[in-house]
């Protein structure tokens, strides 16, 4: 994670991934590879 600015934070995933995957697709990557959730703010 790292910080540019106050008040918003940036999540950078490390692997893989297929671009051409939809919202959904994106969010569920997020999640089952984070362990986050992409609308949590």
């Amino acid at each position: 994670m790292f910080a540019l600015g106050s008040s918003h934070r940036f999540y950078l995933y490390d692997g893989y991934c297929d671009m051409r995957k939809s919202f959904d697709g994106l969010c569920g990557l997020i999640s089952s590879g984070m362990q986050r959730q992409a609308t949590s703010g």
